[in-house]
């Protein structure tokens, strides 16, 4: 799962890099995905250490919990510009949606290896 997290991490720098310098955004807004992924990208490292490993997971986890907390905001806004709708910032909506779509899956990632690690700690007592 450390390599999980250091992955989705990359992704969510690349999508913030591109989007900033595709865009030429005068506030950092657009790197705001960066974040989140230099975040889970720390913490997938610090995972790498078994000791630490279990904590790290799970904070990385809550990090891609607001993750997708935060960038669904742009996902109504990303379906109703789908739809035919003008709507001011597209670029913002669609990063948005990519944000929070990558943060839902690594989340769906960490949950699944949570319950394997369980049931594998319970079968093995």
């Amino acid at each position: 799962m450390p390599n999980v997290s250091v992955a989705f991490g990359a992704i969510l720098i690349a999508v913030g890099a591109i989007t900033f310098l595709v865009t030429g955004a005068a506030p950092p807004t657009a790197l705001i995905p960066a974040g989140f992924g230099l975040i889970l990208l720390a913490l997938g490292m610090i995972a790498r250490n078994p000791p630490r490993r279990k904590m790290a997971m799970h904070i990385a986890a809550a990090v891609g919990l607001f993750g997708f907390l935060g960038g669904a905001t742009g996902i109504p806004k990303m379906i109703r510009h789908l739809s035919g709708d003008v709507i001011q910032r597209p670029v913002a909506a669609a990063e948005q949606t990519i944000m929070s779509l990558v943060c839902l899956l690594f989340v769906a990632l960490c949950v699944r290896s949570f319950v394997n690690a369980r049931r594998s700690k319970a079968a093995g007592t």
